[in-house]
């Protein structure tokens, strides 16, 4: 409960999940069907670049400041940046969408989202934002607690994203659960997961986690300095669980731009990964979640 996720608003990690996040999104409403979104840790919604806290970090200069200040051609990073200065209506870059204001952005009239948010502070700020808009519904609620009774949601096709801080040393161990919950609970659903990267070692052990769950992940992992240092956040990583066709497309071509845009062509690593699990895999999951050991402690979530 101590993580203020003002202090790390619109930096390089926040620009890879949303940018990424938009993906998917856009991927599903290219059908007709109305969808459901939901959100285990939304935050506050929507962030303020002038606020005394991201003014002192500054972390936004190396994020969502330098893709505002590059031009882009046609693609993710463009539709982002569309939904970014949508919300910065002065035309000035002072507020930054968390991931519910790029998703209400993004969805129709028809689509359902459905928020919670466990901070007092956080889940008050995120109502009042969302009090106009009746296709949302904000919960003042424990996201792993609640996700058990969201699912199946109505409409029952859509994704849900599970995106915690990181602070405890079993908070993989509680994302993976989840997602074995949710593949019991809502066969049909697709789970976007976000994770810091610190160590190389530890996003592998994740991926093979990952592949346990028995269905097929596409995941990009994304960092801008080398991942050999635990003292800081290197990159970070978004998995699609049970991808819609085509995303991994979609998921190249942001990497891509993203990698001119931010590391100006050289990061340290960006890679798009496709796990593949067989049937075998998929009913063991079904029984039971796995529960191999991965450091967690100690990062911090933008």
């Amino acid at each position: 409960m101590n993580y203020r996720h003002a202090f790390h608003a619109g930096n390089f990690a926040d620009v890879v999940k949303h940018v990424v996040l938009l993906c998917l999104l856009k991927r599903l409403i290219e059908k007709p069907k109305p969808l459901c979104y939901l959100e285990t840790h939304a935050g506050r919604g929507v962030y303020d670049l002038e606020d005394e806290r991201a003014r002192r970090t500054r972390e936004a200069d190396n994020g969502i400041r330098r893709v505002a200040a590059s031009a882009t051609e046609a693609g993710p990073v463009q539709d982002y940046m569309r939904i970014v200065r949508g919300i910065n209506k002065t035309g000035e870059l002072t507020v930054y969408p968390g991931s519910p204001a790029i998703a209400a952005a993004a969805l129709r009239p028809e689509d359902r989202l459905r928020l919670c948010e466990r901070h007092p502070e956080e889940v008050e700020i995120l109502a009042r934002h969302f009090r106009a808009d009746r296709r949302v519904s904000v919960s003042p609620a424990d996201g792993y607690a609640a996700l058990g009774g969201l699912l199946p949601p109505t409409p029952r096709r859509g994704c849900a994203l599970i995106d915690p801080p990181y602070e405890s040393a079993d908070e993989v161990d509680r994302v993976l659960d989840a997602v074995a919950l949710g593949l019991r609970r809502w066969p049909t659903g697709i789970f976007a997961l976000w994770y810091p990267i610190k160590e190389r070692r530890d996003a592998i052990a994740f991926r093979r986690r990952l592949a346990k769950l028995g269905v097929s992940v596409a995941v990009l992992e994304f960092c801008v300095t080398p991942d050999d240092n635990p003292a800081r956040l290197n990159g970070s990583g978004m998995a699609i669980v049970s991808p819609p066709w085509g995303l991994e497309t979609r998921m190249r071509l942001a990497r891509d731009q993203l990698s001119e845009i931010l590391c100006r062509r050289r990061p340290a690593r960006a890679e798009v990964v496709i796990i593949a699990a067989d049937k075998q895999d998929r009913d063991r999951s079904s029984r039971t979640s796995p529960r191999r050991p991965v450091r967690a402690r100690g990062h911090s979530r933008p």
